[in-house]
């Protein structure tokens, strides 16, 4: 199932940007077995929980994914991770490549028992720079590409985070491309490879894309920014009774808006006359619309805008996002029964194929649940595996261990 079917990834992540990367590999078909800690991913507690240890963080992203529970700081523990390594695909890891080297689970350590591993590596900072050796998080990052600096502007001039793991969500997005590349390239080349994918450079590419402007030029043209971004009224439009995001954009749009709200007025004005003109002018322009969008009710600023074909859409908040029609019409969280957790309301993959399903496998798995069967399929006997577990190596399941 899935257009990754018959790929092996060995998944040394935890938190988010990694599972959420691990994840979609999943969802697209892969056997993740996701190694843990014997604490487990610490998502495991963040959130409201029906039971310890599977929370909604962990729950939403770590489906699709078998679990098993080695202390990596224990040579038999380390010794099992080497075994599932050798026969595995992809191994994810995201804790700086430092600490992969104490353990000894270095690309150099591996790749002499499996040269057509891909080993990928999600982290702060890029090896050949200062920064290598320090630690990253989604906040830490979002302040050094710039993006609360950013939000100051638009804001009341108070520096604040983007309210989303949103680097997190990034990163795991690119290394997910990055994986499928190297799996093409070592299909066709038989050779596996390093992969480093870097929050600091990751970001500064994804912000500066849009913001890099006048930067671009040597020398600058201006102090860079992205004028329409940074606007200060560029933001869910209020209504006569609520909100609705509106892109009142090209020419045809404009014209088409205008008509409709009886403003051939502006039609004249030479501030709104061209797309050129509207982006010199993009304050005055968002102060306008703010002003006219206050004059009808959200439904009928819908109906409206639907008619004169000018993208548009109601305002959520967390709860509504959950009862948008096209969202229940397309069933994108169904409730679904979780063996341990009872009804969950689960997401769909959002991606489709024409010639490989994707649907969830599993569900996001209890701490160290399949570790018995992850172990036997990689040659380990009963035996064994209860001597993993007895010399605390291997964390298994109260139920697995009553056997």
């Amino acid at each position: 199932m899935g257009p990754l079917a018959g790929t092996t990834i060995v998944d040394m992540t935890s938190v988010l940007m990694g599972p959420y990367a691990t994840q979609m590999l999943g969802d697209y078909g892969a056997d993740v077995i996701k190694i843990e800690s014997p604490d487990g991913d610490v998502t495991r507690q963040i959130g409201p929980a029906r039971h310890p240890g599977m929370g909604p963080v962990f729950l939403n992203a770590n489906r699709n994914k078998r679990s098993i529970c080695l202390d990596l700081k224990h040579d038999a523990g380390r010794a099992a991770a080497l075994r599932l390594i050798a026969r595995a695909d992809v191994l994810v890891y995201n804790v700086r490549p430092q600490a992969m080297a104490r353990l000894r689970l270095g690309y150099d350590d591996v790749a002499p028992l499996n040269p057509r591993l891909i080993y990928a590596g999600l982290f702060g900072f890029g090896q050949d720079g200062p920064y290598a050796a320090k630690p990253a998080y989604d906040d830490l990052i979002q302040g050094a590409t710039a993006l609360p600096a950013l939000n100051a502007r638009v804001g009341d001039g108070t520096p604040r985070y983007v309210p989303n793991a949103l680097v997190d969500r990034i990163v795991g997005l690119t290394a997910v491309g990055a994986i499928c590349a190297s799996l093409v390239h070592r299909d066709r080349t038989g050779n596996g490879q390093r992969l480093d994918i870097p929050m600091f450079e990751t970001m500064a590419s994804f912000v500066m894309g849009d913001h890099m402007g006048g930067l671009t030029y040597e020398p600058p043209l201006d102090r860079g920014g992205y004028a329409r971004h940074l606007s200060p009224d560029r933001r869910p439009y209020q209504t006569a009774d609520g909100y609705i995001c509106a892109m009142v954009y090209n020419d045809k749009q404009w014209i088409s808006f205008l008509t409709a709200v009886g403003r051939d007025d502006l039609l004249a004005d030479d501030r709104y006359t061209s797309f050129a003109r509207r982006a010199v002018n993009i304050d005055v322009v968002y102060a306008e619309l703010a002003r006219i969008f206050l004059t009808r009710t959200t439904d009928e600023w819908v109906a409206l805008l639907d008619e004169a074909d000018v993208p548009a859409m109601r305002m959520h908040d967390l709860e509504s996002t959950l009862h948008d029609p096209h969202l229940v019409a397309t069933d994108f969280f169904p409730v679904v029964e979780h063996p341990s957790e009872g009804p969950i309301r689960d997401m769909k993959v959002s991606a489709t194929w024409s010639d490989t399903k994707v649907e969830r496998q599993r569900f996001a798995p209890r701490l160290g649940e399949h570790g018995a069967e992850v172990l036997r399929e990689a040659g380990y006997g009963d035996g064994e595996i209860a001597a993993l577990a007895a010399c605390g190596a291997l964390k298994l399941p109260e139920a697995e261990l009553r056997k």
